[in-house]
């Protein structure tokens, strides 16, 4: 692409970006922290400076004090949906846009939506709103976003299955963290503030641990925090100029390791604000012929899930993986190579060792930094 190319590409993602709606997100730690709560509040205080703000889908889950908030906004009707034999009601994504309120406020950002609506998953009818012009303010917990599957799992022994990609946080233009500390949420849990009475011992058994709640708070000020160094770096001239990252995600065939490397270093690009690739080298013991069919299938979700958090994947034919990945790490400008452990058996271990001492060797000779992921 030439220069002038890329002159008006950059001049109409301007226009582009300032006819899409503002995009504000409170995040908290888990539910019952306050997030639908403030985002009445901010409704009401918005009506009071005459603000066209109108309730596009909330869910109060029968909180006396949320509930009573609803009181005088006006709320948008949520659409029915008669599925398997059920009445079901969805946000109406339709009316928002017919309406074009100023501001729309849309709660449970993860939520996958009913079969038969226009999109699979909530995040998506926000980004058809925005794109309407409309600001929109949402709601998250921090389980739900998807390059944090693992160590969610790992924390609270609970496969979360509706999960957001980074990059609809990095979409926002504002990222508001609601916390608390654990004292505060067990006692708002015990007092029957986040669920009913029937469901309040099996939450504090479970879930609402003490050791749980401190893991999951730190998780949610970490995202705050990187959504933050995000915002001054793109907005707030430097006084240095820094080295502007570029990530490359090297995997192999291993479903499990390259997961974690893909999702880890999908993590680390949003720390960083950076753009980042998937690498995989195809040596000739792995061809398509003599792959095995579910390693294809493993490689193939793999390379989706890259995708949808965020990287540009890259599969190259090479005879030697590490001249592979060399040239791609010279032909992208990488800065930051990111491998995962290797998982040596006895009979491996010598050849691999030689590979891996030829990828130091390079790396060695070059200003690309190496980051082996556990």
């Amino acid at each position: 692409m030439t220069e002038k190319e890329n002159n008006v590409r950059h001049f109409l993602e301007l226009i582009q970006r300032s006819r899409r709606g503002k995009f504000k997100i409170y995040i908290g730690m888990s539910a019952g922290v306050g997030k639908t709560y403030r985002m009445l509040q901010e409704s009401h205080a918005l009506l009071k400076n005459g603000i066209d703000v109108k309730i596009g889908y909330i869910e109060t889950h029968d909180r006396e004090e949320t509930h009573s908030l609803l009181q005088g906004l006006p709320i948008i009707p949520r659409k029915h949906i008669f599925y398997k034999g059920k009445d079901l009601e969805e946000m109406d994504l339709q009316a928002i846009i017919n309406l074009r309120p100023e501001v729309v406020i849309v709660d449970e950002l993860a939520h996958s939506n009913v079969e038969g609506s226009k999109n699979k998953k909530r995040w998506q009818d926000i980004i058809d709103i925005l794109e309407a012009g409309i600001n929109v303010i949402s709601a998250v917990n921090i389980q739900h976003i998807e390059s944090l599957n693992n160590q969610i799992r790992q924390i609270t022994g609970i496969e979360v299955e509706e999960r957001i990609p980074d990059s609809v946080l990095q979409l926002a233009d504002e990222v508001v963290n609601i916390d608390l500390t654990s004292d505060e949420l067990i006692t708002r849990l015990k007092e029957g503030k986040v669920y009913k009475a029937d469901k309040i011992q099996r939450a504090l058994s479970n879930f609402f641990k003490a050791e749980n709640i401190l893991q999951l708070r730190e998780l949610a000020l970490k995202e705050v925090a990187s959504q933050v160094e995000r915002k001054v770096e793109s907005e707030v001239p430097a006084a240095v100029s820094f080295r502007h990252e570029k990530l490359l995600a090297c995997i192999s065939s291993n479903e499990k390791t390259a997961k974690k490397v893909i999702r880890k270093t999908a993590r680390l690009s949003s720390y960083y604000n950076s753009k980042w690739f998937v690498l995989y080298v195809q040596i000739p013991s792995e061809n398509n012929d003599k792959i095995p069919l579910d390693k294809q299938r493993h490689l193939i979700n793999n390379f989706k899930l890259a995708t949808e958090l965020g990287a540009e994947v890259i599969r190259l034919e090479a005879k030697n993986v590490t001249d592979g990945i060399m040239q791609v790490a010279e032909e992208k400008k990488i800065t930051t190579l990111c491998i995962g452990k290797p998982h040596f058996n006895l009979l491996k271990i010598i050849l691999a060792t030689s590979i891996f001492n030829k990828l130091l060797t390079k790396l060695v000779a070059s200003d690309i930094d190496l980051i082996i992921l556990s």
